[in-house]
Parts: structure tokens; sequence; C-alpha cells
């Protein structure tokens, strides 16, 4: 089973850490404004998204939302391990953001821009590029901008191609990649030394100390919940599950139990056996 990281073991490009340390408005417009190549005035984060100041919140939000002085929002995910389908994740954040302003009142003209940007520990292309930058074209145009006020941009730790961006967007990035025992270094970047303060202050508050654990228990309930929804899926697919085996299997807070269930859901022939084989445990 995979070790637990104490709050002393994290690093910035850890979920937690990253959304406490960017709930620093100036840490914040930092990284936009090297990510995104641009200067910015200021941001406001959104802290009521953010796990680390709503643990009530169903479901972990690992996201940092925020907005400048234009009114541009912003939203900002670290991604240390692949996930499958990364362009269309990225389609539904757009969509989020967009509902999310729409249900404020605005029209749809006044709309403002939107950028999600993806901090990733990997390569999400393989073409050793430091940053990935979505853009709409035209078919039968391709001068012709199609640009609609959403962004989608990708950063990426691994790549290579180091004459070709900004030196302080790479020495971030290396930031980013470092594991622990090199995460303290002096990278010659008095931003990349805020960040350090920054994770060292996370690292020290009792206060983020009790949150971290309260996140480390939302975490495990949500994956228990993911699980059981994973057994009743593939019982589903051999037909119709009693409301009370479905409430035995959401009830159900063994991780080790849910586990078997799980394996013996993908080998059962019937509902009816699944549930025989469970009730003679």
């Amino acid at each position: 089973m995979k070790q637990k990281k104490s709050l002393q073991e994290l690093t910035f490009k850890d979920n937690f850490m990253f959304g406490a340390v960017m709930l620093d408005p100036e840490n914040c417009k930092g990284i936009l404004e090297r990510s995104l190549g641009v200067e910015i005035e200021r941001v406001e984060v959104s802290k009521e998204k953010s796990i680390v100041y709503n643990p009530e919140y169903k479901g972990v939000r690992l996201d940092v939302y925020a907005k400048d002085e234009n009114n541009t929002h912003y939203d900002v995910e670290m991604q240390v391990l692949r996930k499958p389908a990364v362009k269309k994740r990225a389609r539904y954040y757009h969509g989020q953001l967009d509902m999310e302003i729409l249900l404020s009142g605005l029209p749809y003209e006044d709309l403002p821009d939107t950028y999600v940007i993806f901090i990733c520990d990997y390569d999400p292309f393989g073409k050793g590029k430091y940053r990935y930058t979505q853009q709409k074209i035209c078919e039968e145009e391709p001068e012709l901008s199609m640009e609609d006020g959403a962004h989608t941009v990708f950063l990426s730790t691994k790549g290579t191609n180091v004459n070709e961006v900004p030196p302080e967007l790479v020495r971030f990035l290396k930031f980013v990649e470092a594991p622990l025992s090199d995460s303290d270094k002096d990278f010659e970047d008095d931003f990349i030394r805020r960040l350090q303060s920054s994770v060292r202050k996370v690292k020290e508050s009792r206060e983020m100390g009790a949150r971290y654990m309260t996140f480390q228990e939302l975490l495990k309930d949500e994956r228990m919940e993911e699980r059981s929804q994973m057994i009743i899926e593939l019982l589903e697919e051999l037909g119709a599950v009693p409301e009370n085996l479905q409430m035995k299997i959401m009830q159900e807070k063994n991780s080790d139990t849910l586990r078997k269930w799980c394996r013996l859901a993908a080998k059962a022939e019937s509902v009816e056996q699944f549930e025989n084989e469970i009730t003679e445990e």
C-alpha cells in the first residue's frame, strides 16, 4: 500500500502544498506571469473553492481559481501523474469557468477571457517543449484567428527547448520538478526563494497541519466512494442491483474489503453470485 506523505515530506508540486502556497495572491500572480509571459497588476484568489479553506466540499478540488484586474479568469492545476484525455479535461474546465461566470448574470457577449493552465511534471505531448499554447484557427483560412477568449496552456517540467522560452520559466519548472532533497536549494531566483519561504511557512503552521490531516481524510473518503461506485457499475453490467445491496456497498468503509469486493465483482457471473459471496465472508 502506498505510504502517505507527511506534511514535512511535501514539495511544491504536491497538490495540498501547491494549493496552500497559491492562496497567496503574490505567489499566484508570479506563477501566472511566468506561465503566460505577461505582466499582471494584481490577482484575487478564490479561497472558497480551495480544499484548504473548504474541507466540507464534496469532492476534493485541487485547482486554483483566480481573476485579475481585467476580470480575466484563471484555473491552474498541478498534474504530477499523467492522466488520460488531457485536452478534453481542459475543455471541461473551460466549460466550468464559463458556467460559473454566466450564472452570475453576465451575457454571452461580455464573457471575460479565461485561461486553463496545466503544470505537468511530465511531457503531455512528447515534443520536448516547456510550454504548449493551444490556439484556434480556421482550417480554410489558417491566418484567420478564431480565438474566442478561452486559452489553454500546458507547461512541462520535461522540456528541452531552453532557448525558446524565458529563463525564468525554465527555473520555475526546474523548481516544480525538484525532489524533496533539492527543493530548498538556491535556484538563483528571488521569486523561487519566495515560493520556498512559503512552503516552509506552510510546514511550520499548526493550522495547515490540521488542514492537511482533514485533506487526507477527504481524499481517503473520496477514493472509497469511487471504488464503491466502480463495484456497483461492474455489477450493473450483469443486471439490476438491488437497492439494499447498493446501500451495503456504499456504506462499507474498509478499504481492504472494498478492494476485495471489486475483484469479486469483476469475476462474478451474476449479481446474485456476488451478493452470496460477500454474505458468506
